[in-house]
């Protein structure tokens, strides 16, 4: 469905009808009739609209546990939605069918915003998620939905790569309840090969949100010869700490090879327990490593006094009796999970 967009102005040679949209980073300046680096975007006779306003590609019932947040409602259902395009242009993207097609390469399904919250309610599920591709490209009817989602009584969650700007984010803040943020490495020269981005960006979208009150997770993939080296998930997990705190739930996840980037191996588990060391000595009080099968290294564990309060296996999840109001039962420390 055709929508005027938001977060757009006028070029300053208003005569050639130009105009630059200002939803992320990337700021394109687009001429009419073409569309920003997101495909979903497109200039009409110097005004701009979003191609893709309650267009889904993708509908389903997941757990929590998938985006993943791990600190927020554990063990509840979540609608989740994606649609067409992405900002991003990332080799690996395992939902590239979806992320790296423009709206007219996909049978879409027409799902309006007050539709997709009676969709919620019916498969029993207490939040929505905006994911499978980026979100902020949908922001739109993302906003839409999420105000009535709130009004239902919903949790609402983006899974996204942070390339939002500060205007459009602060819009969408007191509808969005948690956000898992894919920070793709932690090099510069990294997101320009990888995902042709910058990394800065995405840090400010994190410290933004958690200035906004967003319940925030971070997940770093670990791509074998791209991020994987111990100095770089050194300085990340460092700046986590410093700059988000040492509460914020890190996830490791693995590398499995797909689209353009078939040919590399899978992320070896004893890379993955190397970051986790590394995100230990940071000071990082809750460490996850996804994507492997590795016993254990998904639970919660409180910090202080070392007792279980959530076990994981998979998807699956049990929500221990040491766990009460947010605190551990057996040292009273406060521990930040959402919803337990």
């Amino acid at each position: 469905m055709l929508k005027k967009a938001m977060h757009w102005e006028s070029t300053e040679e208003k005569e050639d009808k130009k105009v630059r949209c200002l939803l992320c980073a990337h700021n394109c300046v687009i001429a009419p009739g073409k569309c920003g680096i997101c495909g979903v975007r497109e200039n009409r006779d110097g005004e701009l609209y979003s191609l893709i306003y309650g267009l889904a590609s993708s509908v389903g019932v997941d757990p929590i546990e998938k985006k993943p947040l791990f600190h927020f409602h554990p063990g509840s259902r979540v609608l989740s939605f994606g649609t067409a395009g992405c900002n991003f242009r990332c080799p690996h993207c395992q939902n590239w069918e979806i992320s790296q097609c423009g709206p007219e390469e996909l049978r879409l399904q027409e799902i309006m915003p007050a539709e997709a919250v009676e969709m919620a309610k019916r498969h029993r599920c207490e939040g929505m998620a905006w994911t499978y591709n980026e979100p902020a490209i949908w922001h739109e009817y993302a906003l839409d939905s999420m105000k009535l989602a709130k009004e239902a009584g919903l949790y609402t969650v983006y899974v996204t790569n942070g390339y939002i700007n500060e205007k459009p984010l602060r819009e969408i803040a007191p509808y969005l309840d948690a956000a898992n943020v894919d920070v793709k490495g932690f090099s510069d020269e990294f997101y320009k090969e990888i995902a042709g981005a910058r990394l800065m960006p995405v840090l400010k979208t994190c410290k933004l949100m958690k200035e906004l009150n967003i319940h925030l997770e971070v997940t770093y993939l670990v791509i074998p010869t791209k991020n994987d080296s111990a100095d770089e998930m050194r300085r990340f997990c460092e700046w986590v700490a410093n700059e988000l705190g040492t509460e914020v739930p890190v996830h490791f996840s693995a590398f499995h090879p797909d689209y353009k980037l078939a040919s590399l191996p899978i992320t070896p588990s004893g890379k993955l327990k190397e970051a986790h060391e590394i995100g230990r000595a940071a000071g990082l009080k809750y460490l996850y490593l996804g994507n492997a099968a590795l016993r254990g290294f998904g639970d919660t564990v409180c910090p202080k006094c070392g007792n279980t309060l959530i076990e994981r296996s998979g998807f699956s999840v049990r929500v221990l009796g040491g766990i009460k109001n947010g605190r551990c039962l057996a040292c009273n420390r406060r521990i930040p999970v959402i919803g337990v």
